[in-house]
């Protein structure tokens, strides 16, 4: 019988708004997603959509990425990042002109051209495009939890796990207009048995796990193919999809995966790090630190420091070619597998921002696969939630604690380079607790305080945070953005319980209200009991 194919993408970015710093580095990482992950994935939709090519995808949008991508400064700010980096592509292009560098040189001012008009015909409106390709059955749109917390057995209470499944869910609807989804992305794929009754209670109906979570369940399970080829159903009633071991390596590898293949364009050769400064026109950070600008003209090449100039035509062609190997290797793979109690189903699951800043050429190798799996008779493409309402999973196994990164066991965000992220997490919560145990129904500014207070909590819990800690990037920050949230939090809920409030504190509140919106959409009552025990 034939099988599925269901490509997943996870599309996340921690909430980053800065609007005392005119050229904030840490929003480069949104306006770089934005240009070239965002709107070519919507490119991609808008081709297979024209074409009447039947291929749905699945995509889990968190709440941070979705608050930024509706916020007006933030839109703004990109606007004008756009027409600056579109500027510096026109002068390399002519700097490159008649060399080697000449086709990479046009290739950057063709995507800029196509971002920018893609931008104009939406009208800046990112969520409302996807939510139209999900309304026409192109796109099953997911979420995640409210911040994107690591929820297995670091967030202090179950208290916090509930609001951050219950906000992400409410925030994905205000900020979409769209109704909750049935599926939830776990943030870094990260589970543990006692969530299980949580996401049921939250109103979850599905999710992605790692392979192992399935492979090494609790008996009774069925057997290990059967488990990584069809979904089952947690305790609790929650269908869990298993991620395809094959094609994550295909893709993910460092030593084998796509990306690396010496056609690809290299990630780390970039114009803003080896032009001269007086040609980047202002692309220089704080103190004169250089920016990856995102123009980048090499190859891959070789694993030396030697690369040559990167061909679009060459590596357009590879992404092609690779694209069809994935589709044949998919067929293999269904056709081998024996035994499954229902027709298998392979989950290729992805960040998505690897599709197009660190992969240039991944929306391209992800529009010819779609096309080749609607194609295909022995691999179809599907969403999730699509294949539950054909096959309903009846095998009932408990799934065993993993995440997807840190050796599949958490080591990213409970290792001890991020131990101190959860001390300021930890004493923050029992402050925010302790303002709404005694002041739930305040109005005014107290309730505003209140409301802002659970704000800087939820965003001091973001997964993202312990992971910069971990992996050593961008580790001042993290820190920074740990303690702000931390101290911020503790002194809106003193606020909040304040027998009086002064002008001054009045100032700071508008203050901080205005440099983190997240979440403004939701107020008094809709935060609030996010908290309380399951009704």
């Amino acid at each position: 019988m034939p099988g599925y194919v269901a490509l997943v993408l996870h599309a996340h970015l921690p909430y980053v708004r800065h609007p005392e710093h005119a050229r904030s580095l840490e929003e480069r990482w949104f306006f770089e997603a934005l240009w070239e992950c965002y709107l070519p994935l919507l490119g991609v939709l808008d081709r297979l959509a024209a074409d009447r090519v039947a291929a749905p995808l699945t995509l889990s949008v968190s709440p941070p990425l979705l608050a930024m991508l509706r916020d007006e400064l933030l839109l703004r700010r990109f606007e004008d990042h756009l027409r600056r980096l579109t500027a510096l592509a026109a002068r390399v292009e002519a700097r490159f002109a008649g060399s080697g560098f000449a086709p990479a040189a046009a290739s950057y001012r063709a995507r800029l051209a196509d971002a920018a008009r893609a931008w104009e015909a939406l009208g800046g409106d990112v969520p409302g495009a996807l939510v139209r390709h999900a309304a026409a059955g192109r796109l099953e749109l997911l979420t995640t939890a409210a911040t994107h917390a690591y929820l297995p057995g670091l967030l202090p209470t179950p208290a916090s796990i509930r609001a951050q499944l219950r906000l992400g869910r409410r925030a994905f609807a205000a900020l979409t207009g769209a109704p909750a989804p049935r599926g939830l992305w776990l943030p870094e794929c990260a589970y543990a048995p006692p969530i299980d009754a949580d996401l049921a209670a939250a109103g979850v109906r599905f999710t992605v796990l790692d392979a192992h979570a399935l492979t090494l369940a609790a008996p009774p399970a069925p057997p290990a193919p059967a488990n990584a080829a069809v979904p089952v159903l947690s305790p609790s009633g929650v269908a869990c999809f298993g991620r395809d071991r094959d094609s994550a390596r295909e893709v993910w590898s460092r030593d084998v995966g796509y990306p690396g293949h010496p056609a690809y364009r290299e990630f780390y050769r970039d114009v803003g790090l080896e032009l001269p400064e007086r040609e980047l026109d202002g692309e220089i950070g704080p103190d004169g630190v250089r920016l990856m600008t995102g123009l980048k003209l090499h190859r891959v090449t070789g694993p030396g420091p030697d690369k040559a100039p990167y061909d679009p035509a060459r590596a357009s062609a590879q992404a092609r070619a690779h694209a069809a190997a994935f589709v044949a290797r998919r067929e293999a793979a269904l056709g081998s597998i024996r035994g499954a109690p229902a027709p298998p189903i392979l989950v290729a699951a992805y960040d998505a921002e690897l599709f197009g800043h660190w992969w240039l050429e991944g929306p391209e190798f992800l529009e010819h696969a779609l096309r080749r799996l609607a194609a295909s008779e022995l691999a179809v493409p599907i969403a999730l939630g699509a294949y539950l309402e054909r096959h309903p999973p009846a095998a009932v196994v408990e799934p065993a604690a993993s995440t997807w990164g840190g050796g599949g066991y958490g080591a990213f965000w409970t290792g001890p380079s991020a131990a101190r992220l959860w001390r300021h997490a930890h004493h923050a919560e029992r402050a925010v607790f302790g303002a709404l145990s005694r002041c739930r129904d305040a109005g005014g500014v107290p309730g505003r305080a209140l409301d802002q207070a659970i704000r800087e909590l939820l965003l001091l819990q973001s997964s993202d945070w312990a992971f910069m800690m971990s992996v050593g990037e961008m580790v001042p920050y993290a820190e920074a953005r740990a303690r702000a949230h931390a101290t911020r939090a503790r002194r809106l809920a003193s606020l909040a319980q304040a027998p009086s409030v002064s002008a001054t504190d009045v100032a700071w509140l508008d203050a901080l209200c205005a440099l983190d919106p997240f979440l403004a959409e939701l107020a008094g009552p809709a935060l609030r009991d996010a908290f309380d025990p399951w009704r």
